[in-house]
């Protein structure tokens, strides 16, 4: 999203303040939550899948690193006032790590030209949605024994729609953003 120049200095103050952009972006969309049983509704897959696309694969998954690992030493960035060790070995915390991956994915898809074409983008992102969802969904039926069946009903089900309209949004905001970029730049 912030265009290059030479120099390596440059190059790690734009990275350093873009991963510090988003966790910020983080961090606020995890804030807009809805509580439900086992783990809330959030704004955090939108972000995570725009960065991913806007950031590109590296360096989206590098800004969710980061931003798991400021929740681990205690700040309060996870949904609710939440920080520290319990949210990553917790109910949402294959969500969690799925971010990674999903930020991955989705980064590695726009880095190959999935970011210039909105249907395109959609499809980027319903992958990195799935992504998450794989992580979430395994950690729930698996890691804390809720299996597969209830995993699915309190995991999967209620985000579907979120996840699609999530998707649409993104999709939509992306190219205009990236206007806006391209004219600066």
């Amino acid at each position: 999203m912030w265009p290059t120049r030479p120099g390596e200095a440059v190059s790690a103050v734009r990275a350093f303040v873009l991963i510090a952009i988003g966790t910020a972006l983080m961090t606020l969309s995890a804030k807009v939550n809805l509580p439900l049983p086992y783990v809330p509704m959030t704004l955090q897959t939108l972000v995570v899948l725009v960065i991913g696309a806007g950031y590109g694969w590296r360096l989206g998954s590098a800004t969710m690193i980061a931003y798991l690992a400021e929740g681990a030493v205690g700040l309060p960035v996870f949904a609710g006032p939440v920080g520290g060790i319990a949210p990553l070995v917790g109910p949402t915390a294959g969500y969690l790590y799925g971010f990674v991956a999903a930020a991955f994915v989705t980064g590695w898809l726009a880095e190959r030209g999935w970011d210039r074409n909105v249907m395109l983008l959609f499809a980027a992102m319903a992958v990195g949605h799935v992504v998450i969802f794989i992580g979430g969904f395994g950690w729930l039926a698996y890691g804390i024994g809720l299996g597969a069946t209830k995993a699915w009903a309190v995991g999967v089900t209620p985000f579907i729609l979120a996840s699609v309209i999530k998707n649409a949004l993104g999709a939509a905001l992306m190219p205009a953003a990236r206007r806006i970029v391209d004219r600066r730049g």
